[in-house]
């Protein structure tokens, strides 16, 4: 029997059912610890035993009622926490998966670590020394912060190993090491919150002068940044290991050492406090603390200023190419632009139906967020010498971007004059925006029909997203400095 007969293959070959009406689907073959569900699985559910483990050891010492308080007491710091290291991550946020992640580390693999070698290394000192005074003191000052910091740090070393790309640079080490911290004070706070209701309990002391009371003013509301601070010396290690780059193989394994030592030393120095009488946790908490803890916001800050200032340097050579219009770079380097950018896309069309303005504000997001993610790839292929996917990225994000040009060009333009981002009149704004679309169908605003240029015939076939090789004719590119192509296909600028 013919198979094919006289119909041609390609008829034959349209004529196979789509995937989802396949009876025969491919085997997979290979090992199985190297699908990627499966390795997700896999830290799911470690994260999830540490969790219950711990869980069941704080009951265990603080009694059931206490373990509710204590919980109760203890999730109240973390939203505002968490807030704020993301308010901090606004410019190039990284994904939720991962800093769920980390606070799932800090909270769960982290603490059952710390609370099993603490107790460890403690009755094994007391025993050794017949003073368990003395191993309670040496445990808290020494013991507790290697072991404290060591386990957060387990986070961070995880993160900038398997997820590189999502760690570039100080404000990331920042943000992952406080929601690692923020975790692992959270159950430690159910630990502290729950004896300390215990001990009420069994003294009948109720009110302001009970212990619970002191514990919760003490641990959540003067230092709940305590934690977060002692590791975020650590993700700032980590963070000027990320911005090093590859070739800087020393500077890579000195800062994290070098900032884990630190968080270690400012862990002992805060647990050894106590050792300095009655008034010494408020002498440590105001002299060393709250500078420490100002200067570390302050390097927080200005890390994200520098972020955006990348996005001002890297982004006008898009702009001069064709692909951004002039004054979308200004805009992008500014967060009020930005915000403003996305309420204009939200509002200004007046929109009959509300879920149209809220996918033109979508759209600007995300437009925001794929160029903060080209300057950054440009900046690192400046400093660290571009990898070899630089082209396709590059390509990828510029693709993504002109797709949503239409409805974040004009916002954009907008938020940069309305803000003042530039003095003189760029291009008109619409005011009264049609309302058959976020923007109207205005031929100023909408892009060319080809998204992605070919390769220019001077190159020969040469990648032209990242042109190495020599000048374009009649035209110079200084140092370091990858030739963009125009949207029309003109050589790179």
């Amino acid at each position: 029997m013919p198979v094919l007969g006289a119909q041609p293959v390609d008829e034959f070959l349209a004529a196979v059912p789509g995937r989802r009406h396949w009876l025969y689907r491919p085997r997979r073959v290979g090992l199985v610890w190297r699908s990627r569900a499966f390795r997700a699985g896999a830290v799911v559910f470690v994260l999830a035993l540490c969790g219950l483990v711990i869980l069941a050891l704080v009951r265990e010492q603080t009694g059931t009622e206490g373990f509710l308080v204590g919980l109760g007491l203890a999730v109240l710091p973390v939203p505002l926490l968490m807030g704020a290291f993301r308010w901090l991550d606004r410019v190039d946020p990284g994904p939720w998966r991962s800093l769920l992640f980390a606070f799932a580390w800090g909270s769960c693999a982290a603490a059952l670590v710390a609370i099993v070698a603490n107790s460890f290394a403690t009755r094994w000192i007391a025993t050794a020394t017949a003073d368990p005074a003395g191993a309670d003191t040496l445990g808290a000052t020494v013991i507790a912060p290697v072991v404290e910091e060591s386990a957060k740090a387990a986070a961070l070393v995880l993160i900038f190993l398997f997820r590189r790309r999502q760690f570039s640079g100080l404000v990331d080490g920042i943000v992952v090491a406080g929601f690692t911290a923020t975790g692992f004070a959270f159950t430690e706070n159910i630990l502290y919150l729950g004896n300390a209701f215990g001990e009420d309990q069994q003294a009948g002391a109720a009110g302001f002068g009970s212990v619970t009371v002191g514990t919760f003013v003490v641990r959540v509301l003067m230092s709940p940044f305590a934690h977060p601070l002692f590791t975020v010396l650590t993700g700032i290690g980590f963070g000027l290991a990320a911005a090093a780059g590859r070739r800087h193989r020393v500077r890579r394994v000195l800062f994290p050492v070098l900032g884990l030592l630190l968080a270690m030393g400012m862990h002992a120095a805060w647990n050894g406090s106590s050792v300095l009488g009655p008034y010494g946790f408020y002498l440590v908490y105001g002299v060393f603390m709250m500078p420490c803890f100002g200067l570390v916001t302050w390097l927080a800050v200005w890390s994200r200023q520098r972020e955006l200032r990348t996005l001002a340097e890297e982004l006008p050579v898009y702009a001069s190419a064709g692909w951004l219009a002039w004054p979308e770079p200004l805009a992008l380097a500014s967060l009020r632009a930005r915000g403003v950018a996305r309420d204009a896309a939200r509002h200004l069309g007046s929109h009959p139906d509300p879920a149209r303005g809220k996918q033109a504000a979508r759209a600007v997001a995300e437009y925001e967020s794929f160029a903060t993610s080209l300057a950054m790839l440009r900046r690192r292929a400046r400093h660290d010498g571009p990898g070899e996917d630089f082209a396709v990225r590059e390509r990828e994000l510029l693709h993504h971007l002109w797709q949503r040009r239409a409805v974040a060009s004009p916002a954009l333009t907008y938020a940069a004059q309305v803000t003042g981002r530039i003095r003189r009149a760029g291009p008109p704004v619409p005011g009264v925006l049609p309302r058959q679309s976020p923007y109207g169908q205005d031929p100023r605003w909408q892009p060319a029909a080809r998204p992605v240029p070919a390769p220019h015939r001077h190159y020969g076939g040469y990648n032209p997203y990242l042109h190495t090789g020599g000048a374009a004719p009649g035209r110079s590119e200084g140092p370091g400095r990858g030739g963009i192509p125009g949207r029309d296909g003109t050589p790179p600028v």
